[in-house]
């Protein structure tokens, strides 16, 4: 049995998800905010930084790197939100880097969930495969205001001391490019954030 193995057995989603990536600082959470629609939070699916095994870069764990995130325990989650409506979703504290407990997350009847984090493209396959992948897209727009923004999201929450988070952000800048290519490989389309809100206001319009 391969990671992302679909169950046996028909499903039936009530809820159709939409995985929202691209290079952090991007402006995924910026873009949520102003659909309205429900979200969950990828990130949140982080383990903990004393988890086995971490991969590891600047001298601490290397977050963008996918095998520092439940892949798993994402789909799961997204599955039945996409059959139930619901799901417990864990609470992840980015600058203590661990889990701080759970909530509920209920998409109050809406057909369309909103999925975002840098790891979403991870989990295109196993959702087109299982039937509830709405859209997969990628926030694209110049490197160099992605880098800005993101220093300014990190230094106002203290996610990192302020050499890691230069040191880290100079890293990022360099990859983007490698990034991007990799997540359209998996199936994302690269767009930009005015683009995508257009094309997820006409998704929800026509799907009710």
């Amino acid at each position: 049995m391969t990671l992302f193995d679909v169950p046996a057995g028909s499903r039936h989603p009530r809820t159709k998800i939409v995985l929202l990536t691209g290079p952090s600082g991007s402006g995924k959470s910026s873009l949520t905010r102003r659909l309205g629609m429900p979200v969950v939070e990828l990130d949140d699916f982080y383990l903990d930084a004393d988890h086995p095994g971490l991969p590891r870069a600047f001298g601490i764990v290397d977050w963008d790197d996918p095998a520092s995130w439940d892949g798993t325990a994402a789909l799961a989650a997204l599955r039945e939100i996409a059959t139930s409506g619901r799901a417990e979703l864990p609470v992840y504290d980015i600058p203590t880097s661990r889990r701080t407990g759970t909530h509920v997350f209920d998409a109050g009847g809406a057909p369309l969930v909103i999925a975002e984090g840098i790891f979403a493209a991870e989990l295109v396959a196993a959702c087109r495969s299982e039937g509830i992948l709405a859209d997969a897209i990628c926030l694209a727009r110049p490197r160099i205001v992605t880098f800005w923004f993101r220093l300014l999201r990190d230094v106002a929450e203290s996610r990192k001391p302020l050499g890691t988070l230069l040191r880290r952000g100079v890293a990022l800048y360099r990859d983007e490019p490698r990034l991007i290519r990799r997540w359209t490989a998996l199936g994302c389309r690269a767009v930009g954030r005015t683009r995508a809100e257009l094309s997820l206001r006409k998704l929800a319009r026509d799907i009710l």
